[in-house]
């Protein structure tokens, strides 16, 4: 495989990837709730804690995907099996 469909696959399964930590994470919140905490708030505050679980699982799920990322980045050269998504890398420095 080449360089560019590397990447493409890399960003598919990545989204993918995300998308699902986000369910996953929205799903577990939404029943920490139900469990625990519909049974002691006013129904007033039930939207609040909607958008507020949907929020979260939107941050957790970035933060887990980007602890992911560093480690794959870790036992990976990127370089080497990907192609730059925004252009081309600055050449290093020439040393003198």
């Amino acid at each position: 495989m080449n360089k560019k469909r590397n990447t493409i696959l890399f960003m598919l399964a990545g989204t993918v990837v995300n998308v699902l930590l986000m369910i996953l994470f929205f799903l577990l919140l939404l029943a920490l709730y139900a469990r625990y905490l519909i049974p002691s708030l006013p129904e007033s505050t039930a939207s609040w804690f909607l958008l507020f679980i949907f929020i979260a699982s939107i941050v957790l799920s970035f933060l887990v995907y980007r602890r992911i990322v560093n480690i794959i980045a870790k036992k990976i050269d990127m370089d080497k099996y990907f192609d730059p998504i925004f252009g081309n890398r600055r050449p290093p420095p020439k040393k003198p």
